[in-house]
């Protein structure tokens, strides 16, 4: 289906891996309450890593990003035709992957207050300083260089270039991340919000979707610019 199922299971892998890493280091009672920020960015960058695998696999070009498949489209680096079914796969994907990590992690969810840690922070990012303007801007910025460098690999689906994709994942997140949470995906961010807002998470708090329009905008942007660089230098 033009790519939909190497999307679909790709990022389902990357949510799955990811959120779960989010879970484990905010939820009481997980015996990997409290890891730091190193440890979150490397899970993070293995996550990326081992969805890339399964989607190219899958006869996908691994791309588990709307902001990937748009820029990549915008400047005619993809076709059109497949935007829409990469883009189903990527968010339904998504969604599920947060679906399976509240079911996985359901006791821990009711030992931990919304104070305590179960929050949406689980699923999706939020800015350790809230300023909309250099909020949006840490989003845009952080996402140019994931997705320039990303230009830059050539088929990052072959070999060991899903690896590459990963620590690339890791060091934008330890560079750069620390600001917004390097959503770098609308997919990533949107889709298991929406799960946490939806679905009957014990103890939740509040799914922030006044935030939510940053980790769209900023990544769409950052996708554009970057592209349209490696177009004009080429």
């Amino acid at each position: 289906m033009n790519g939909f199922l190497g999307e679909f299971l790709g990022t389902l892998v990357l949510i799955v891996l990811g959120t779960g890493t989010g879970a484990a280091v905010n939820l009481n009672k997980s015996y990997a309450k409290n890891q730091q920020w190193l440890f979150i960015t490397i899970a993070w960058g293995m996550a990326v890593t081992f969805g890339v695998y399964v989607a190219g696999q899958l006869g996908s070009d691994g791309h588990l990003n709307p902001a990937v498949t748009l820029a990549f489209a915008s400047f005619g680096l993809f076709s059109w035709s497949h935007v829409v079914p990469y883009l189903l796969g990527q968010f339904l994907g998504a969604f599920l992957g947060a679906v399976l990590v509240i079911v996985h992690y359901y006791p821990h969810f009711k030992e931990t207050k919304n104070n305590e840690g179960n929050s949406v922070g689980i699923f999706a990012t939020g800015p350790a300083v809230s300023d909309t303007i250099f909020n949006f801007l840490s989003e845009v910025i952080a996402t140019f260089f994931f997705i320039f460098t990303l230009l830059n690999l050539g088929d990052f689906t072959q070999g060991l270039k899903p690896l590459i994709v990963g620590l690339l994942i890791m060091v934008i997140g330890q560079a750069l991340g620390a600001t917004t949470g390097f959503a770098l995906n609308p997919a990533r961010d949107f889709s298991p919000r929406l799960a946490y807002y939806l679905l009957p998470v014990p103890n939740k708090g509040n799914a922030n979707f006044g935030y939510a329009w940053i980790p769209i905008m900023g990544p769409i942007i950052g996708g554009l610019l970057a592209t349209w660089l490696q177009v004009m230098i080429n």
